[in-house]
This record gives C-alpha cells, structure tokens and sequence, in this order.
C-alpha cells in the first residue's frame, strides 16, 4: 500500500464538540421562601459542577425552568454564572419560546450578557408546520453572532423537527448542534451519516448509546448531582474501555430512571435530591409543586447506592 493509499484508508479524526462532550443543564437555584433568583447559589453549583467534570454548562433549559424565569432573571443568571467560571467552560443559554420576536430579543440579550451560544427550542403550543419550523429557527440564527443549537423535544413542544429540516437548517453556518430529546435514534444515526451537526443526548438513558454512533456527548439533567459519574461513561468509551463505559452507564440507570422517568419533572426531582445534599437548589416555582418526602428518600438512597461503587 502506498502512503497516498494509507492515507486514504485512515479514517479523519471526528471534529471536536463545539461545546465539549459532558454538559450540564443546570438548575436555577431561587431563595428558600420567597423564591428569588439565588445567583450566589447559582454561583457555588455552577463552580461545584465545572469542578467535577462538566464541559459546559446550559442556563435557563426545560431543568432551568425557563417558563417561569424573567427575561431579566435569565441575563443575570448568565453574567452571574460567567463570572463563576471565567472562560473554563462555555456557557449555552435557553433563548426559546413560542414567540419568534421574543426569542430573538432573549438571543441578542444572551449574547450581550456573555453567553456562547444558544440553545432554540421549536415553538410550542401553536404547533407550527415545517416551514415555519424552519423560519423560525433561521430568524433567531440570523440575529445574533451566537452559534445556536436547536432544541428537537416534541414530548413537551408538541412538534418534532423533522430530519428533512434539519437537514436544510444544517447548511446554516450558525446552527451547529442538536439537543435531541426526539426518541428517534435511527433517524439522528441517519443525520449524524449526512451533516456536521453536532448531536447531543438531552435523554440521560441515550448517553452512552449516541456517543458511541458518533454524538458529540450530552447535555444532562442528572449531572446536577453526579457530573463525575456521567462523565465517567464518556472517559471510559474514549479510552477504549467499550465494556467499562457500559458498565459506568448502568450503573447509573437507576438514579436516571428515578430522576427522569419516575413521574415528575427532573427540575422537580432534582431540586428534591440537590437540597437533600445541602447543594443550591432551593424550591420549583409553580405550577411545579416540590418533590415529597418519599420520594427524596428513594432518590437519596439510589444516589448513596451509585456513588458508593
């Protein structure tokens, strides 16, 4: 075999995430009683999260509980988490909602208080068709200097955006990643073979599984409490240690279903499971209602059983 033949048989390293692989999204953190915005606390967890392993960190997602933040809260949790963390980690902050104007307005303020990207959610409620989807989405890209990553979780939206449009919204140069929450794997597999997009598991169960067909990581709920341990699976797979990352990601199968397939919100759990630890979390604001003493049990005690190992 010639060089130029071996050259060519050697397969291109796959590019680097454009936000690392092991991202959080992290909870805000609100005052016990009045239910302020407790950016100290914000502070502490997002320096406590970077610390364990977290690559970046995404403000103001569905855990953020972006439906019930103000557009002021959501800049000023931004700086306050920048100031936190300086420039170790990118910060990506949810600028999604039902309203194009209004997300565009929370995509420039991000970009102005420091944020690195964005993550786009599709719009919710008026259920839109495809080609709104897609105007949607490249309006917001067009309007700031931010890469942007969209948010596909028909569960919650109601709409789902289709692969033929993400294959035309991927030839956007400033839509760069995917949060996937769509349960379609073979449909991301499909994607993942066609475009440079960059695919994030935002279903905890998938983290490992998307990694290993080419995504780029994810983008975690359940790294609030463990960020080591998931990043973990990720460290293993890349090491070559295929059998050591599934056993990591089983491990934490159990916590993952308790947190995010057990009923309730993973805000609302989460919260629960970070306040028992003394970590900052402080209550849900409503219309979510706070997790109940049973189930803080069990989640403590799935989370002593993973850690313990």
């Amino acid at each position: 075999m010639t060089t130029t033949e071996a050259a060519a048989a050697t397969p291109s390293p796959a590019p680097a995430p454009p936000f690392g692989r092991a991202l959080c999204a992290m909870v805000t953190p609100f005052t016990a009683g009045s239910g302020h915005l407790d950016l100290d606390g914000a502070q502490r967890l997002a320096g406590r999260l970077v610390a364990e392993g977290c690559d970046g960190l995404v403000l103001s997602g569905t855990t953020g509980e972006s439906p019930t933040t103000t557009d002021t809260e959501k800049a000023e949790l931004i700086r306050a988490v920048r100031e936190a963390v300086g420039d170790r980690v990118p910060i990506v902050a949810g600028v999604g909602t039902a309203d194009t104007p209004r997300t565009v307005e929370l995509a420039l303020a991000a970009q102005k208080a420091g944020a690195d990207a964005v993550l786009v959610v599709t719009p919710y409620y008026s259920r839109p068709p495809q080609d709104a989807v897609e105007a949607h989405f490249r309006t917001v890209a067009d309007a700031s200097c931010l890469p942007v990553v969209l948010y596909d979780i028909p569960g919650r939206t109601g709409t789902r955006i289709e692969p033929d449009t993400l294959l035309r919204l991927a030839e956007h140069p400033r839509i760069v990643a995917v949060k996937d929450c769509s349960y379609d794997f073979l449909g991301v597999q499909k994607l993942l073979a066609r475009t440079e997009l960059a695919f994030y598991a935002g279903c905890d169960e998938h983290n490992l599984a998307l990694y290993a067909v080419g995504g780029a990581g994810y983008v975690s709920t359940v790294a609030n409490v463990v960020p080591g341990q998931l990043r973990a699976v990720l460290d293993a797979f890349d090491a070559g240690d295929t059998a050591g990352a599934a056993r990591s990601q089983q491990r934490a199968t159990e916590l993952i279903e308790l947190l995010m397939c057990a009923g309730l919100p993973g805000t609302v759990t989460v919260k629960g499971l970070l306040n028992a630890l003394g970590l900052p979390a402080g209550p849900v604001r409503a219309p979510l209602l706070p997790a109940g003493r049973e189930t803080v049990d069990a989640l403590l005690a799935a989370y002593e059983r993973l850690v313990a190992r």
